[in-house]
């Protein structure tokens, strides 16, 4: 439970009259916490851990490790817990660290009420990756192995594939991976193990492994697996199936092939299964998600075992092993059929193995202020491995990359060239953070990096706050109604569609924001582009001038379209223009809605 989302339920414990005021505040701010009461307080502290997925306790942390103690049962399960003391100096993440989620809830807690988060997890403490964060099942000697990272004693790192795992610190090296041999195809993937992960084991005995892997291998104690979603089972039944024969047939495949169920990614089916009793339940009960595929498309996938009993029965020659290779985002191309189509009295399974997709986050800074900077930009820049950006931008963040990140920067000009290098190491199959000023797809380099990225890499784009929001904020409300943003450089775009989409703003009274607005080199186009606009609106329309918004040497300069000096302006600079009617009130830029037309 990393991030509080509305799903998420926390409840509060507070005895005392200062606690219960700490309780509100965090009450006020989180719509989905609520103070939890009782006769006592340990049925209260008891009654929050039966029903909440985090609990915050205002109370002493002794009282609370002993009221709680007898209810353990597993971290990976356990509500997390924070203690908040009673004047709300400290917010101490006391279970659940960061495989539950309280060292984050601790720092959420901490900056709602003003106190620091005290957070004892060594890998958290130091800015190390717990193997329990991933997201991703993790067995074995967990423990001895997290212990030997953060201890800096070597470490091999074994992987089925390149996934994009987050940086790890020097001392974790890869080593040779496992090796697949032409039996994966035919259902003897167990034999990969004894002919390679089974040989690493003996072979580093002395040493500490990090496995990353869906096949079973045998553990030691100083081994760790982790286990990537890299399985699809495909499952075809007759109608009626009961989950019973479904989940023993499956299980039973994946023994024989010598898989690991804990890297089921989903089960995958054809649509006219969408609603079979027995399919879903057992999907429900792996935790994974049934996805469903139209016969068309399975039609269309090329099968070792292909049925004309089953296409006159649902449309396709092949449920499971084409559900299989489909997976959940239908790339069949990047699958490998493991373990053709198995049948029980009612049931088919299939498993295909999917290469995993190289992972690029595309994240925006904000306007430079690190109270401006998002919790999900500094979270993805954590969970990267290779940080691409502007010399200048990565500068900002250098402090929140975990050890061992690998950063490539470069100077002004080079946006194409990063966002290609960003997209590479993305294909590459590492965890890839690509930052920008702002919001990355606002002037910045979510566009030219997705021009490159294809689907074989997985994209997520973290929204930052954008210059012209900074800038709004600190002029008033200049954009309370319809605006427009136009950057003024003629780099990339010729003067002459500046230009018409300029006087297009004029036309409809937009109020209208300048990005790149004038430089050493493009002195002119400003006053060119106000002129326009002047042409449209009153000469008193205001005008507001931001330089260095939310950083150091932030200004901020009032004029209109007949005082503006240019020679204010730099590419520093972002210029906000108001529409016909926008006005000053107490000093600052207002631009109406209209509500009092309606009044």
């Amino acid at each position: 439970m990393h991030d509080l989302t509305v799903t998420t339920r926390v409840g509060l414990v507070a005895t005392t009259a200062a606690g219960r005021r700490h309780a509100d505040t965090l009450a006020a701010a989180w719509p989905h916490a609520r103070l939890v009461q009782a006769e006592t307080v340990a049925d209260a502290l008891r009654t929050a851990w039966a029903e909440c997925d985090a609990v915050i306790a205002f109370l002493a942390t002794g009282a609370v490790v002993r009221i709680l103690a007898p209810l353990l049962d597993d971290k990976r399960t356990d509500p997390a817990v924070v203690v908040v003391d009673e004047a709300a100096r400290h917010a101490v993440a006391l279970l659940g660290g960061h495989a539950g989620g309280a060292n984050a809830l601790a720092e959420q807690v901490a900056a709602l009420l003003d106190a620091r988060p005290v957070i004892t997890t060594a890998t958290d403490a130091v800015g190390l990756p717990g193997l329990d964060t991933l997201g991703w099942p993790v067995r074995g000697a967990v423990a001895a192995v997290s212990r030997a990272i953060l201890d800096g004693e070597p470490v091999q790192l074994i992987a089925d594939a390149d996934w994009p795992l987050p940086a790890l610190p020097p001392n974790v090296r890869a080593a040779t991976r496992f090796e697949s041999t032409a039996d994966d195809t035919t259902g003897s993937a167990a034999d990969d193990t004894t002919g390679s992960a089974a040989d690493d084991t003996t072979g580093s005995a002395a040493g500490y492994r990090l496995l990353v892997t869906d096949r079973v291998v045998p553990l030691d104690d100083r081994t760790a697996v982790l286990r990537p979603p890299s399985l699809v089972a495909g499952v075809g039944a007759s109608r009626g199936v009961p989950a019973a024969e479904v989940a023993e047939l499956l299980h039973r495949v994946l023994a024989d092939a010598g898989l690991d169920p804990a890297s089921l990614r989903c089960l995958a089916s054809a649509d006219v299964k969408a609603d079979e009793a027995g399919i879903r339940s057992t999907a429900d009960a792996l935790g994974v998600p049934l996805v469903t595929w139209p016969a068309t498309r399975l039609a269309a996938i090329d099968v070792p075992h292909p049925s004309e009993v089953v296409r006159a029965a649902v449309g396709t020659p092949s449920v499971a092993e084409a559900a299989a290779l489909l997976g959940p985002d239908g790339r069949a191309d990047d699958a490998t059929l493991l373990v053709g189509k198995t049948a029980s009295a009612m049931a088919t399974v299939a498993v295909a193995r999917h290469a995993p997709c190289g992972r690029l986050a595309v994240v925006g800074l904000g306007p430079g202020a690190a109270d401006l900077r998002t919790p999900r930009a500094v979270a993805e820049l954590r969970r990267a491995a290779v940080v691409v950006g502007l010399d200048q931008y990565l500068d900002q963040v250098r402090d929140l990359l975990r050890p061992g990140t690998r950063v490539l920067s470069s100077g002004l000009g080079a946006e194409e060239a990063r966002a290609r290098a960003a997209v590479a190491e993305a294909a590459a199959g590492r965890a890839v953070a690509l930052v920008g000023s702002g919001d990355a797809g606002v002037y910045a380099m979510a566009s030219p990096a997705l021009e490159y990225a294809d689907e074989r890499i997985d994209v997520i784009g973290v929204p930052g706050v954008t210059a012209a929001l900074a800038a709004g904020a600190l002029l008033g409300a200049p954009l309370g109604h319809d605006h427009a943003y136009l950057s003024l450089s003629d780099l990339h775009t010729p003067w002459e569609v500046i230009e018409r989409r300029v006087a297009a703003a004029a036309e409809g009274d937009f109020v209208t924001v300048f990005y790149n607005p004038r430089s050493r080199a493009r002195d002119w186009q400003l006053g060119t582009a106000l002129g326009i606009l002047a042409a449209h609106r009153p000469a008193d329309t205001p005008v507001g001038v931001v330089r260095n918004a939310s950083r150091p040497g932030e200004r901020v300069h009032l004029a209109t379209l007949s005082t503006l000096d240019p020679a204010v302006v730099d590419m520093y600079s972002i210029v906000l223009v108001g529409n016909s009617d926008t006005r000053l009130v107490g000093g600052r830029m207002v631009t109406p809605r209209g509500y009092r037309w309606r009044s």
